[in-house]
């Protein structure tokens, strides 16, 4: 963060927002002219500051209403055990997000499902069928309060 200006900054702010703003209209909005905007973002981008550029899709739109945070305790801690469970986790299109955890559980991931027989179906045949997972404890989202991709800096 050290390397990054009050301009830098702001850039990253506003593409944060909108990833669709051209360099022109960010320069626009510093008052600024475009060439150093455009040079800016590229380098933020080459410094790894900017790592991609996505669409947040809805995911009532998308058939993906249904959020479960479901929590895993393995039975063995051994490291073999966790990078197989890592491998196999990558390749679950229902899990959004996996984080390796300290604490009470291992690991904790982010689940969006179209229904709560699709969970079942999920949990049953897939989640449940890695080795060396000891519980699986899962909770419902009945309420999204706040949901964002944007970091403040």
């Amino acid at each position: 963060m050290e390397n990054l200006d009050q301009t830098d900054r702001t850039i990253l702010r506003i593409l944060q927002n909108d990833s669709k703003k051209t360099a022109k209209e960010i320069a626009a909005m510093l008052n600024l002219t475009v060439s150093p905007v455009y040079e800016r973002i590229r380098r933020l981008e080459n410094q790894g500051f900017i790592k991609k550029y996505v669409a947040i899709l809805d995911k009532d739109r998308i058939g993906r209403s249904i959020t479960a945070i479901c929590q895993i305790s393995m039975r063995y801690h051994d490291e073999s055990f966790i990078d197989e469970f890592e491998k196999q986790i990558q390749s679950l299109n229902e899990v959004q997000e996996c984080y390796h955890m300290a604490g009470q559980v291992d690991f904790i991931l982010k689940i969006h499902v179209q229904s709560l027989e699709s969970y079942h179906e999920f949990v049953r045949y897939q989640l449940s069928k890695i080795k060396n997972i000891g519980v699986i404890n899962s909770n419902f989202v009945i309420k999204e309060i706040k949901h964002t991709s944007e970091y403040y800096i």
